[in-house]
């Protein structure tokens, strides 16, 4: 593979112009595909198989919804003001003027008031509304919601409390903005100060945001070839932004160091193209397989999110050989090493020496200490992980700034929290003759089960043999005591079905999310195994060694658990929350662990590689193995320390993103990066290198027989390089 990339590298270089203008080309053909095609995105969170979905079938196949009822709608919730009620005249009049105004938007098809229906509280001091809409709940425009802020505006005005909740959502989840910006900003800080030149630490923030645009073009267009929901393109630009500037800093690295060896411009772009270029190549191949692996899960929407980051994946690292070349070359020797900004060369060490790496001094030197204080550390952080429940973040655990988050605490203080999960449980008595009666008797004990607030009779289809019954829990849709309340009829229907022969089937989102939930827990077990056997093998035919690869192996469990320890930690239990702005503690977001998985799988094998691959390549030319380890440590460890600095900076910005799945990902990767990189990588991997010393490359003959040779160093280039030199009797340029 070195040998191709090389000659990529020298094509880069010397049609570098047509290499920028081809890469510009691809960007406006994709801006105009998107133009024509537009972007549609499918919030579905659906798997295909589970009990609440076939329940749901049945419900709509026997209970069919009229076509007409399939409009969004919003829903007004009203608090009288203190000492009144909503059915004082003032409160009232107030109310049902400012909802007349609703019918003179015409795309609204029904306004049902709190007075038409009697929903109004026990205390008489909340009610709701209902506004219908002629379109679909996506499909009501910005103009219609206007309106209904205005009406609200207007009860509010007389001293009532409105809040707008229901299926039209009026709190968007923002893709880019602040948070893209803040993330580049600290990287462009960090790249400056690693290398002591802002021009340097601008080439790659650059490419790695055409990398960016190009991935985000690429997914919008296929909104409208698959299922894609909106968190999938959060999700592809958090990491093709972060890997985006972390590939182009490798080869970027790689470049400078060679230009200060003496070697040519030319030549020494061709070079790390080969050599880096060669890491960054299988990096990114790491990074989209355990992306794509999560189509082995088996949940459509989990697959889209994967593939669609591996798409963008796929593009940064086409970017990063072959754009990343072409500007290295019109850069030219601006971005040499001598070549540094007065202010900032006081952060930058002139020392060349392996030894003069403190870190690496400290690591090697005490392993033992280190490995110990490590393994402590995993164990206390992970400790929470034990007790991990998912869910799927609802209005309750948003913002109380926003108006759906008040919404929903206002119809739980009026009506109970169950109000906010209701279950709908299909009867089908077909199989009885006397299906009515039948049904009646087999349902007649579902209010008497723990933590039922309210359950409605059994309401018969126009057959009579199938009915629906709704049940509101006293707890809410995330609360662990709806989840015991939903497995509380499923097991009462098992004895009711061999009993009575009716079944009873429950549905409804609140049991579709807990379904949903169960099933992503099952599967993290699975994901987790193909990951790890996936790694080992990788590992060893990528570094020839056995000890090497179960290591890796190691470090990447401890970095998982963690990571989902420190989630559960304060997330779930709530520590920290302050700190990080969390709105409400909650269960976790339900496919959160299996996304950790994938992601700080690929990411912590970049580490790996980079910084592995060069005690190797050390190693490999004759130096002793704890000599490699400092080596590695002083030339990759400060590329690997600003690599994952920069995952962490972009990570962590998305922390201060209003939407809780959004700043759950950002706080869950940030934490993951800065375990891993630092924690396992930077001091772990060392220490144990150290202690294991020449043992640690050992592989069996027989096996290194048969195992494929992958130079992801680029050995073979240099080797090549080295003996066309010597034939040519010019100066021998080696690392």
């Amino acid at each position: 593979m070195g040998k191709y990339l090389y000659k990529l590298g020298v094509w880069a270089y010397r049609k570098r112009g047509k290499v920028i203008l081809g890469w510009l080309a691809i960007l406006i053909a994709l801006v105009i595909g998107l133009v024509s095609l537009g972007a549609t995105f499918d919030e579905g969170m659906s798997i295909p198989g589970m009990k609440s979905e076939k329940a749901m079938d049945v419900l709509n196949k026997e209970f069919p919804p009229n076509k007409n009822d399939n409009g969004g709608q919003i829903r007004m919730i009203f608090k009288a003001p203190k000492g009144e009620t909503l059915e004082s005249p003032t409160v009232q009049k107030a109310i049902q003027s400012s909802l007349d105004l609703a019918p003179k938007d015409k795309e609204v098809k029904t306004v049902l008031t709190p007075y038409q229906t009697g929903s109004i509280s026990k205390d008489k001091r909340i009610g709701y509304a209902d506004i219908t809409y002629k379109v679909e709940a996506n499909k009501v425009t910005e103009d219609s919601k206007e309106k209904i802020k205005d009406i609200a505006k207007l009860t509010r005005g007389a001293g009532i409390q409105t809040e707008l909740g229901g299926s039209v959502s009026f709190s968007k989840m923002k893709i880019g903005g602040p948070s893209e910006v803040i993330g580049i900003a600290v990287a462009f800080i960090i790249l400056a100060f690693t290398f002591a030149s802002f021009l340097t630490a601008g080439l790659p923030i650059i490419t790695a945001v055409v990398g960016l645009i190009g991935g985000i073009l690429c997914i919008l267009i296929g909104t409208n070839f698959a299922s894609i929901q909106s968190v999938s393109l959060t999700l592809a630009v958090m990491i093709s932004l972060a890997v985006g500037i972390d590939y182009a800093l490798f080869i970027l690295s790689r470049h400078r160091q060679q230009l200060a060896e003496g070697i040519d411009m030319k030549e020494s772009v061709a070079r790390s193209v080969a050599t880096a270029g060669s890491a960054v190549i299988f990096a990114g191949l790491t990074v989209i397989v355990a992306l794509c692996g999560l189509s082995v899960v088996g949940i459509p929407f989990l697959t889209a999110m994967g593939l669609t980051a591996a798409v963008s994946v796929v593009v940064v690292v086409l970017i990063a050989i072959t754009l990343v070349p072409a500007v290295l070359g019109i850069a030219g020797h601006r971005i040499s090493p001598v070549r540094r900004n007065r202010f900032l060369s006081w952060a930058h060490s002139e020392k060349t020496d392996p030894e003069s790496n403190k870190w690496g001094r400290f690591v090697t030197r005490h392993p033992i200490l280190i490995i110990l204080a490590g393994v402590i550390l995993t164990g206390i952080l992970s400790v929470p992980a034990l007790h991990m429940e998912l869910g799927l973040p609802d209005n309750g655990m948003k913002s109380k700034d926003t108006t759906e988050r008040r919404a929903y605490d206002l119809m739980a203080e009026g009506y109970g929290a169950g109000i906010n999960g209701p279950l709908v449980v299909v009867v089908d008595g077909s199989k009885r003759k006397d299906s009515q009666e039948a049904i009646i008797k087999a349902t007649k004990e579902i209010g008497d089960l723990p933590n039922v607030a309210s359950v409605t009779p059994p309401i018969p289809n126009k057959s009579g043999k199938f009915a629906m019954i709704n049940i509101l829990p006293k707890t809410g849709p995330n609360d662990a005591k709806t989840k015991d309340l939903v497995h509380a009829i499923r097991d009462k229907a098992k004895k009711v079905k061999k009993d009575e022969k009716v079944e009873l089937m429950v549905t409804g989102s609140t049991a579709v999310n807990i379904d949903i939930s169960e099933k992503l827990s099952e599967a993290v077990p699975k994901f987790a195994s193909i990951i790890v056997i996936f790694a080992l093998v990788l590992l060893i035919v990528v570094f020839r060694s056995i000890l090497v690869p179960v290591k890796a192996v190691l470090g990447f469990i401890m970095s998982l658990t963690a990571t989902l320890g420190f989630a559960v930690l304060v997330l779930q239990d709530g520590h920290l929350a302050t700190l990080f702005d969390i709105p409400q503690a909650g269960p976790l977001l339900n496919f959160m662990p299996v996304l950790v998985i994938g992601i700080l799988f690929g990411l912590a094998m970049d580490y790996e590689v980079f910084l592995v691959s060069r005690m190797r390549e050390d190693y490999t030319h004759g130096k002793d193995a704890k000599k490699s380890v400092l080596s590695a440590m002083k030339h990759s460890g400060p590329v690997v320390t600003a690599a994952g600095l920069i995952m962490i900076s972009v990570f962590a910005s998305f922390i201060f993103a209003g939407d809780i799945m959004i700043k759950s990902m950002g706080l869950v990767l940030t934490f993951g990066v800065l375990f891993d990189a630092f924690i396992v990588r930077m001091t772990l991997v060392p220490a144990v290198m150290s202690l294991l010393g020449k043992t640690a490359w050992h592989l069996p003959k027989w096996l290194d027989r048969i195992l494929p040779n992958v130079d992801i160093e680029g050995e073979s280039i240099l080797k090549e390089k080295k003996s066309k030199d010597q034939k040519s009797h010019k100066p021998v340029y080696d690392k």
